[in-house]
């Protein structure tokens, strides 16, 4: 969606938002009118398989800063109707301002002067969960009593939002058009598992983004709600490109033949899943080694920006293609 507001743009309210604030009665009607203008023309064309909701939200903190989703609702403006969703779940979840503030630990003695609060400091960070191990969350849960806790606001509003975007956003697109898939949103990591839970609930199609060496184990996230999944990007850079390659994501590797082999080696792994109903290579030309609009300047291409196309590459593909529903039968037909 466009409803958060881009860093580019001046937010008409406060703050920017990181987040569409589901909350707000103006998030439904944006996402029926958008939803209307761009899937309702093309609800009759037998060439569209379906429509992606979004691409790499924000779910968890990551690489774009360290701050959960409960946090950035509570620092949403103070009109906010997703700042004022977040402070009355919280009500709801403690029995007093004295047992929440044993967990949250902030400088307010009361609800009323918390919500006055201008901006809200969280008590602990996470690291983000492509980087977490259970081992170290429990070392940290240990020596930082009521981190814990915090963790599980964290995790189960998040789900709250989750559960609400998902079934907002699926409910416009089906009105719009009821007779294409929902492929869902594009995660750039495994979020939480109420959060996939969630996407499950109401997507057709759950689809994410791994740029990992190999993508084990983003499929074992995901395959735990038994629905089909699409990897929406993956790709492999290789250092004798010539291009800078120091902006973008996914492995760096030595040459063109090893790009071809680590691709051939990724959509095996991801075939013998049954789960996995498609891939999709990120890109088709390479970056221009000045950078795109955002600075990436990688070696992405089945082609160079003159349009020659990697050989190793693309024989690879066309190989591993035309046998991939052979692989992918197999692999059902022992499962």
């Amino acid at each position: 969606t466009t409803f958060a507001w881009q860093e580019s743009e001046p937010p008409p309210k406060g703050r920017r938002q990181h987040f569409p604030d589901v909350f707000d009665p103006e998030f439904e009607r944006h996402i029926t009118q958008r939803a209307r203008a761009l899937c309702g023309p093309h609800s009759g064309d037998p060439s569209i398989l379906g429509w992606f909701i979004d691409n790499e939200l924000r779910w968890a903190p990551d690489w774009r800063g360290p701050d959960e989703l409960l946090t950035l609702f509570l620092n949403l403006p103070p009109a906010s109707p997703g700042r004022a969703t977040a402070l009355t779940w919280l009500q709801q979840r403690y029995q007093s301002f004295v047992a929440f503030n044993a967990i949250w630990r902030s400088a307010a003695n009361s609800w009323q002067e918390f919500a006055g609060t201008a901006i809200i400091t969280p008590p602990h960070e996470r690291k983000p969960p492509y980087q977490r191990d259970t081992d170290s969350e429990a070392t940290a849960n240990r020596a930082m009593p009521g981190r814990a806790a915090f963790a599980v606001d964290c995790d189960e509003f998040a789900a709250l939002l989750a559960e609400r975007y998902m079934a907002l956003t699926a409910a416009a697109v089906r009105v719009a058009d009821a007779n294409h898939l929902i492929l869902g949103c594009r995660f750039a990591y495994p979020p939480a598992p109420a959060v996939i839970a969630a996407a499950a609930r109401h997507a057709d199609v759950i689809s994410f983004n791994c740029y990992d060496p190999m993508p084990d184990s983003a499929l074992d996230a995901y395959a735990a709600v038994n629905k089909p999944c699409l990897i929406g990007e993956f790709s492999f850079r290789a250092a004798d490109s010539g291009l800078p390659n120091t902006r973008g994501a996914g492995p760096v590797v030595a040459d063109q033949a090893q790009r071809a082999a680590s691709f051939g080696s990724y959509v095996n792994a991801a075939l013998r899943r049954p789960f996995i109903v498609g891939y999709h290579w990120f890109e088709h030309a390479d970056q221009p080694a000045e950078g795109r609009f955002d600075g990436e300047n990688s070696n992405y291409g089945t082609v160079t920006i003159e349009d020659r196309a990697y050989d190793d590459l693309t024989g690879a593909m066309t190989a591993l293609n035309a046998a991939a529903e052979d692989i992918h039968a197999a692999t059902i037909a022992v499962a």
